[in-house]
């Protein structure tokens, strides 16, 4: 596999290459759930940053995004700030219900997120959003946005943005029942396109502020809390079972780094949220923002039945940057419904070749 991605990865390159170089040049003349799969070190200090070993293969997808003139000018149209129409948790909290089907069997899956943008932008994990990108390859993918107590069909959503790193390290395991990871760039955007039913859609959705600013380092024992849609003790009960969401007062007890000297993850102490679906919903601090967002379990015999590891806004931010040369925030602006386009029409192609070699 890893000779024929290279060749296809250098094809790709010398092709972008072209196209973008002469895309630039027309630009110049245009106005302006998951389980750890490894032990961590036990810390007792408050300041200690705790290291993961990263699996990051940046660098090797082409840098397809940077180099689309067409997407880089989607961005420039600013969006409404959450923080101007502060939501709580629980408004702002979605379950992400996603099916593939193929002719002889369907798979689904149930994660959480959470609206990051009033025009309707939902911030969730990686491995909750890879199933869009089944969609054409042997079956077809869908995902069913839900909310509420209990959660309801309510929009159906579209690919924005997954990370492509994350992709090429993790297409191997799309088929895994429980895959397992550390959280590194396990982040994905989804768009809501339409109503269930075509039933009209708000003006704004409810959105959380977020707060990408560096994580204090003796930030162990702030307290926060979780949100989430736990599916585990539902799913063990019936199928069939309302989806209830939940949220709980914690505290961080642990932080992480994949080598930034940054906290790019952190642990909190276990509650009720810790279950199969919460990944992807919120951590919210006192000031009502988030600061991070569930990825893992955490490592319940240290922590507590029920712990979490949840990747920082921080870190999204930084290495989402690095990918596309625009900020988390910058991310949520512009014309969305033209750069998920061309997110469908030039990167997922690539990200499908890699996972199909997979399957």
């Amino acid at each position: 596999m890893d000779f024929l991605l290279q060749i296809s990865i250098a094809v790709l390159s010398g092709y972008l290459s072209f196209t973008n170089t002469l895309a630039l040049e027309i630009e110049k003349l245009l106005p302006v759930h998951m389980a750890p799969e490894k032990e961590y070190a036990k810390v007792s200090t408050r300041n200690t940053l705790v290291h993961i070993e990263s699996k990051s293969r940046f660098g090797t997808i082409p840098d397809i995004l940077i180099q689309n003139a067409e997407y880089q000018k989607a961005a420039v149209v600013e969006s409404i700030d959450p923080e101007d129409a502060p939501a709580t948790a629980l408004e702002a909290l979605v379950n992400i219900f996603c099916t593939y089907k193929t002719d002889t069997y369907i798979k689904s899956t149930t994660g959480t997120g959470f609206f990051i943008d009033t025009s309707g932008v939902i911030l969730t994990n990686a491995h909750v959003a890879q199933f869009l990108l089944l969609e054409g390859i042997v079956g077809d993918a869908e995902c069913i946005i839900r909310n509420g107590n209990p959660a309801t069909d309510m929009y159906h959503a579209e690919l924005l943005y997954i990370s492509p790193t994350w992709v090429l390290e993790h297409a191997k395991l799309i088929n895994d029942a429980t895959p397992k990871g550390t959280g590194e760039r396990d982040y994905a955007l989804l768009y809501v396109t339409s109503g269930i039913e075509k039933e009209p859609m708000p003006k704004e959705f409810a959105a959380l502020p977020f707060d990408t600013t560096l994580m204090n380092t003796r930030a162990v024992d702030d307290d926060v809390f979780a949100t989430g849609y736990p599916a585990e003790s539902m799913l063990a009960q019936s199928i069939k079972s309302p989806l209830i969401p939940k949220q709980a007062t914690t505290t961080i007890s642990e932080l992480m780094t994949f080598g930034s000297n940054f906290v790019d993850v952190f642990t909190i102490r276990g509650t009720s949220i810790g279950e199969h679906g919460s990944s992807g919903g919120p951590v919210v601090n006192k000031e009502g923002k988030v600061l991070g967002m569930i990825s893992t379990k955490g490592d319940d015999t240290q922590f507590g039945d029920g712990s979490l590891r949840a990747i920082s806004l921080s870190y999204i931010d930084r290495t989402i940057t690095e990918e596309t040369t625009f900020s988390l925030r910058q991310n949520l602006n512009g014309n969305l419904p033209f750069k998920a386009k061309i997110f469908k029409d030039t990167m997922v192609p690539f990200l499908q070749k890699i996972i199909k070699e997979e399957l």
